[in-house]
C-alpha cells in the first residue's frame, strides 16, 4: 500500500491582497494541496479576501486562519460563508467558544482546527480538544519564538501520540527541517516564509516535496532560523541595514564611517576602549586581549589625534581581529587601504597623540548614540557601523534574516514590473491626514 505524504499548506502571511493573490497564482501548477488565509491578510484585507481564493482556486481546500478567541459561532460562520473549508480557533479559548465552531462547521459542511499556541500548547488540552470534536489540531512555533533560534518538534510528537486526529505543525518550517516535522507525525505541513518570501516559489514548493518524498533534507541557505553558534554566519550573510531594521531601525552608531572602500563585511564580539584624544596606548593594548573575530571599539572623544595607525593595523591582522571602530580620529589611510584591514572612524588626520594609558578596557562606553557594553556585537560595511546587544545577539540576527529574506521577494516583484510604491501599497498604509 502507498504511504500517504503528508499535506503541505501555503500560508499567506501577507498584508496586501495583491501580493498574497500574486503569489497564490504562481503556485497553482506547484499543486499546493491547501491555501491558508493568514492572519495578518485577513485582519488586512477583512473575509473577503478568503472568497477571492476560493474563486481563484474552486478546487483547493482554502484555510481561514481566523485565531478565534470569541463569538465562535458568528466569526466561524463570516468564514465558511466566505468559501472556506477549515477554519482555525485558538486552543486557550472557551471550551463553549470551540463548540460553536464545531456546531457551525457541521451545519457548512467544513471543518475546526484547533491552534494550539502558547499556554494552551499541553498534551491534557489536546485531548480535551479532540474530544470536543475539533477536525484537527495545529501545533504552532509563534514567529517571535522562532526568533530565538528555538524550533523544536518535541512537543509534536507527544501530540501525536496522545490523540487520533490529525496533527498540524507550523513556524519555521523549511526543505531541511519538514523531515524532523514529518518523523515527528506531523500530518499537515504549514509552511510559509520558505515558499513566500522566495524568489521562485515555485521551485521552493519542489524542495519541499522532494525532502518530503526522499525523506531526506534538501539543503537551504535561507528559511532557517539559528542559535548562538551559528550568528556570526548569518550576520555575514545580512547587510548592517537588515540589523538596522531589525532592532526598529535603531543601532546605527553615527559618525563613524569606512576607510576602505571596496565591498567587505565585519561581524564580531567588541573589546571596548575609553581613551582621551590622541592616547593611542590603550587601544594597542586591547589587541594583546583580544581574540580571533573580536571587533575593537575605541571612544577617543570624536575628536583627534588620531589614535589608530599603520602600526596597530599590523598588530590587529597578525591577531586575526575582525576590524576596528574609532570613534576619534585614525591615520596612515594608504597603508591601511593596500592592507585591506576594515577600519571605520570619524576623522582622518595625519597627527598622532601620545601613549600616556589614560583610559580603561572593557568598559561601558557611549559613542555615536548607543551604549556599547563589551561583548556586544559589531556589524559593520559600506552603509556603517551597528551594534546587537549581546542579550539579543539571537534574535537580532534571526529577524534581520527574516528582513533580508522579505526583501528578496519585493525585490523580485519590482523586477516582475512593479515599483516599490506599488508593491508595498504605500498609499494604502499612508497615516491619514
Amino acid at each position: 500500500m502507498k504511504e500517504k505524504l503528508p499535506v503541505i499548506q501555503v500560508a499567506l502571511d501577507f498584508v496586501d491582497e495583491h501580493r498574497a493573490l500574486k503569489l497564490a497564482e504562481e503556485l497553482v501548477e506547484s499543486d499546493i494541496d491547501w491555501i491558508e488565509a493568514g492572519t495578518p491578510l485577513i485582519k488586512s484585507c477583512g473575509v473577503e479576501i478568503i472568497r477571492k481564493l476560493r474563486k481563484l482556486f474552486p478546487d483547493k481546500k482554502i484555510v481561514a486562519d481566523m485565531k478565534i478567541m470569541d463569538a465562535g459561532r458568528i466569526e466561524s460562520e463570516m468564514a465558511f460563508k466566505a468559501g472556506a473549508n477549515i477554519v482555525v480557533v485558538m486552543g486557550n479559548s472557551s471550551d463553549q467558544t470551540i463548540k460553536e465552531c464545531i456546531e457551525v462547521c457541521k451545519n457548512y459542511g467544513g471543518e475546526i482546527m484547533v491552534d494550539l499556541m502558547e499556554e494552551a500548547a499541553n498534551i491534557e488540552r489536546a485531548k480535551q480538544i479532540e474530544k470536543l470534536g475539533a477536525n484537527y489540531i495545529g501545533v504552532h512555533i509563534p514567529i517571535d519564538e522562532q526568533m530565538t533560534g528555538r524550533i523544536s518538534f518535541d512537543f509534536l510528537r507527544e501530540v501525536v501520540k496522545n490523540v487520533n486526529i490529525p496533527v498540524a505543525i507550523a513556524g519555521g518550517l523549511n526543505s531541511e527541517n519538514v523531515v524532523d516535522a514529518i518523523s515527528s507525525g506531523a500530518s499537515i505541513l504549514i509552511i510559509g516564509g520558505a515558499i513566500t518570501k522566495s524568489v521562485d516559489p515555485k521551485k521552493a514548493v519542489l524542495d519541499i516535496k522532494k525532502a518530503i518524498s526522499t525523506k531526506k533534507p534538501v539543503k537551504t541557505g535561507l528559511y532557517k532560523r539559528v542559535d548562538l553558534k551559528n550568528v556570526r554566519e548569518i550576520l555575514k550573510k545580512v547587510s548592517t541595514a537588515n540589523v538596522s531594521d531589525a532592532l526598529h531601525r535603531g543601532g546605527w552608531i553615527k559618525g563613524v564611517k569606512p576607510i576602505l572602500n571596496e565591498s567587505f563585511k565585519i561581524a564580531g564580539k567588541c573589546i571596548t576602549v575609553r581613551t582621551y584624544p590622541g592616547d593611542w596606548a590603550k587601544p594597542v593594548e586591547a589587541i594583546d586581549i583580544a581574540e580571533k573575530g573580536d571587533i575593537i571599539v575605541i571612544d577617543s572623544g570624536g575628536v583627534g589625534p588620531a589614535c589608530w595607525g599603520e602600526l596597530a593595523t599590523n598588530s590587529a591582522i597578525i591577531k586575526k581581529l575582525e576590524g576596528v571602530v574609532i570613534y576619534g580620529a585614525v591615520r596612515d589611510i594608504e597603508e591601511i587601504i593596500k592592507l585591506k584591514f576594515p577600519v571605520f572612524a570619524k576623522i582622518i588626520t595625519p597627527s598622532a597623540g601620545e601613549p600616556k594609558g589614560f583610559g580603561e578596557i572593557n568598559v561601558p562606553i557611549k559613542i555615536g548614540g548607543q551604549i556599547i557594553y563589551p561583548g556586544d556585537w559589531i556589524v559593520g560595511d559600506l552603509d556603517g557601523v551597528v551594534v546587537i546587544p549581546e542579550k539579543k545577539i539571537v534574535e537580532i540576527v534571526n529577524r534581520a534574516m527574516d528582513v533580508l529574506e522579505r526583501e528578496n521577494r519585493i525585490r523580485k516583484e519590482i523586477i516582475d514590473g512593479g515599483t516599490l510604491s506599488s508593491v508595498m501599497d504605500l498609499l494604502r498604509w499612508e497615516k491619514p491626514k
